[in-house]
């Protein structure tokens, strides 16, 4: 029994499931509002193939590492996040993913409901002007373009993360960002390194 919509979808609650089906006992939902699926179709973004990630790591490390892993899957991307947090988790997508088409939707199904419609650059600026929104929060980001990115696209992404990263890190961050394969990323990764 819940009073929040489709709680299930993050929340620990498939443990009450798991008890019920335990127990034999009949378990049955009658779908409420629930934000992940909501704040993907007001994005606007592709809402044919997505990945629900919960919520993102606090820390920055653990969160590159998840949006990495995450950025694997050519989808659009869902992760809860909390107001203090949004702007480091708006960096660490942007300098994980690259400059995508994203959304940050908040206060779902209530008053001050609000999608913002943007880049993750022109989302960080937003955000860096006005400080943290209030409220719930769900960021969706959209899948990668289709069209590979040029050699010096990806030197310029390399270049950006080797200045924060180590080259193993650096690579494979721009190699999901890109689709590039990871061998080649890897091997130029090396070279910029070497030449600074």
């Amino acid at each position: 029994v819940s009073d929040a919509g489709s709680p299930l979808i993050s929340d620990p609650g498939y443990k009450r499931v798991q008890a019920a089906v335990g127990a034999e006992l009949p378990a049955t939902i009658l779908p409420g509002p629930t934000a992940p699926v909501m704040a993907l179709a007001l994005s606007g973004l592709p809402s044919d193939r997505f990945l629900f990630g919960g919520f993102l790591p606090a820390k920055s490390k653990a969160r590159r590492a998840a949006i990495v892993e995450a950025a694997r899957a050519p989808v659009t991307l869902i992760f809860f996040e909390t107001a203090p947090r949004l702007l480091e988790s708006l960096k660490d997508l942007h300098a994980v993913l690259g400059d995508r088409k994203a959304a940050v939707a908040r206060e779902l199904t209530k008053l001050f409901e609000e999608v913002r419609r943007e880049s993750l650059p022109q989302l960080i600026a937003h955000y860096e002007q006005t400080g943290a929104p209030k409220g719930e929060i769900v960021i969706v980001v959209g899948p990668p373009e289709e069209e590979r990115a040029s050699k010096q696209d990806i030197d310029t992404l390399l270049r950006q993360a080797l200045d924060r990263m180590s080259v193993k890190d650096a690579a494979a961050t721009v190699a999901a960002a890109t689709g590039a394969p990871k061998r080649t990323v890897y091997a130029r990764a090396l070279q910029l390194a070497v030449e600074t």
